[in-house]
């Protein structure tokens, strides 16, 4: 089997992609695959590195600045034209889109060509990209159920959760001592997106010393962009601890007890599929607010907390976790209510619905 695999820009994107990847492979020992990405981006890293063919196209998203977005257009234009070659050379059975807008010439290239598409779109408010390509793909997955009216001209949508999701169930698990801390004491993991967030930096540094008066203990991590600036000119309190960066995050959600985070849709799900209370802080410097909507579906359903970053302080933050903490049955709540909005065979289920829009019903 021959599949191409496009997705760029986050780790929202990307991992969802390499979690189907990983799925197919255990399906299909005969797998091969071709990941089409931008040249500048983190997939251009992260894919290579998986041991992954990868090929890189100049695209950029549009913005507000005229003569940037003339240069796109061409860039587009050039990029289609790559995809339509490459496309035709490795003669995938399938190629798949996970979001971001290196897809658009992938995925327009695939049905000139009459090759089977498939998309998954992780947010709750479908991105741009996705949204103009659906109606020409041959199957839409999307991560949460509500999304699925957002998709009325595809030709089939099903309800599969993000693979993300599913993949940190797997995954090894990381000790709270493996990374320096008591494992007998409560922890708040503070994470800020694959990227990283200078806004939330500035304002969490209030909190990490307020909680120098907690019997918790804090792991913040900044991001490897904004680490070596967090760090200058701060002492920390004893049970606070702040790294740049975490492989495998998801091994240490499962022995987190609270999450402070963003809610982008890779970390959404594995707080879904563990069970781990959260209070989202939305970036609100994403396309359509996305993430405060994705927050939004699990505080609705009591199954999590939301403040927004223009009213957060450090002070508010120090608050909520102290009640949160300080309220077992609030606590047990919302992991319940966690359980049931977590889908935990996303992967199964994708593949599973790849094979009949390949080869019909078995």
């Amino acid at each position: 089997m021959r599949i191409v695999v496009s997705a760029g820009g986050t780790g929202g994107h990307i991992y969802p992609a390499l979690a189907v990847v990983d799925k197919l492979k255990k399906e299909y020992q005969d797998l091969e695959v071709l990941y089409i990405g931008t040249k500048n981006r983190m997939e251009s890293e992260i894919v290579p590195n998986r041991g992954i063919p990868y090929e890189g196209i100049e695209i950029y998203g549009f913005s507000k600045n005229i003569l940037k977005d003339i240069k796109n257009v061409f860039c587009i234009s050039n990029s289609y034209n790559k995809c339509l070659k490459l496309i035709k050379d490795f003669k995938p059975d399938l190629v798949m889109g996970f979001g971001g807008y290196v897809t658009y010439p992938v995925l327009k290239a695939a049905k000139k060509l009459k090759i089977k598409t498939f998309l998954h779109e992780q947010n709750s408010i479908v991105g741009k990209t996705n949204k103009a390509l659906s109606k020409d793909i041959d199957l839409v997955a999307v991560s949460f159920e509500s999304t699925k009216d957002s998709f009325k001209k595809a030709k089939k949508v099903i309800y599969s959760g993000n693979p993300c999701g599913e993949a940190s169930l797997l995954t090894k698990e990381i000790k709270k001592s493996d990374v320096g801390l008591d494992n007998k004491k409560k922890l708040v993991l503070i994470v800020s997106g694959s990227l990283g967030s200078s806004s939330m930096n500035d304002k969490l540094k209030e909190f990490l010393l307020l909680s120098r008066k907690s019997d918790y203990q804090v792991l913040y991590i900044t991001g490897k962009k904004y680490y070596e600036e967090f760090v200058k000119n701060i002492t920390l309190p004893s049970n606070v601890k702040v790294l740049p960066y975490l492989d495998n995050l998801a091994g240490l959600i499962k022995n987190t007890d609270l999450m402070v985070t963003r809610a982008g849709a890779s970390t959404m799900s594995e707080i879904l599929a563990l069970n781990v209370p959260a209070i989202f802080i939305p970036s609100p410097y994403v396309a359509n607010n996305h993430q405060y909507y994705n927050a939004k579906e699990v505080v609705d359903k009591n199954a999590g907390m939301m403040i927004l970053e223009e009213e957060l302080t450090g002070d508010k933050l120090f608050n909520m976790v102290k009640d949160v903490f300080n309220d077992e049955k609030k606590y047990q709540i919302m992991k319940n209510n966690l359980k049931s909005l977590g889908r935990t065979d996303s992967s199964l289920l994708i593949v599973s619905e790849i094979k009949e829009i390949l080869y019909g019903k078995h």
